[in-house]
């Protein structure tokens, strides 16, 4: 059993026949009532991120996840396919269930499968990863506002926005947490 009050980000947990991750954990306390915690958490199962609402001390059942290191093949349209980095077994997932993870994956991406007693549940990706910009504008002369950014496209068809500074082909390092620029690549 957990604790709630010992929520972290990557924690994972099982409530009401489902299984969930921690994103966020935020304790609050009003006047002489129970402390609560409101976790932000994704359900492992459907892919939805929800906020869930605990009374301090609650206990909830630990979620024991096997985590594959696997190697994204490519998508088919409705399913991506995964190559088990080790034994070279396929995997396919539902695009439904990993929808903003298939904003970052490129061809090669290594990334980690989650499993729970052998069901696959989704993939984790690395916290930060370098994808290619396929698409933007040239800097406006002038436009020179605090911190000016301008949208660009990535490889991936995700749109982001980078500094006046980033040309199209260059590489950047996107986050996967919140989907935002990071710094210029390495392969510039």
């Amino acid at each position: 059993m957990v604790n709630v009050n010992e929520f972290r980000p990557g924690i994972t947990f099982e409530f009401e026949n489902e299984i969930y991750v921690v994103i966020s954990a935020q304790h609050s306390k009003q006047g002489r009532s129970q402390a609560n915690l409101k976790a932000k958490v994704k359900n492992l199962r459907t892919g939805a991120i929800i906020v869930k609402t605990f009374s301090g001390g609650e206990r909830v059942g630990k979620a024991h996840i096997e985590k594959i290191s696997m190697s994204y093949l490519y998508n088919d349209g409705a399913n991506i396919v995964l190559m088990d980095d080790n034994t070279y077994e396929q995997v396919v997932i539902e695009n439904a269930r990993i929808s903003w993870e298939l904003n970052f994956l490129t061809e090669g991406t290594k990334v980690k499968l989650r499993k729970f007693n052998n069901e696959i549940l989704d993939i984790e990706l690395p916290a930060k990863i370098e994808l290619k910009i396929d698409s933007t504008f040239d800097a406006v002369k002038g436009n020179t506002t605090t911190n000016p950014t301008k949208k660009a496209t990535l490889e991936t068809g995700y749109e982001i926005d980078v500094p006046l500074f980033i040309k199209e082909g260059e590489s950047i390092i996107v986050s996967t947490e919140d989907g935002k620029y990071v710094s210029r690549g390495e392969k510039n």
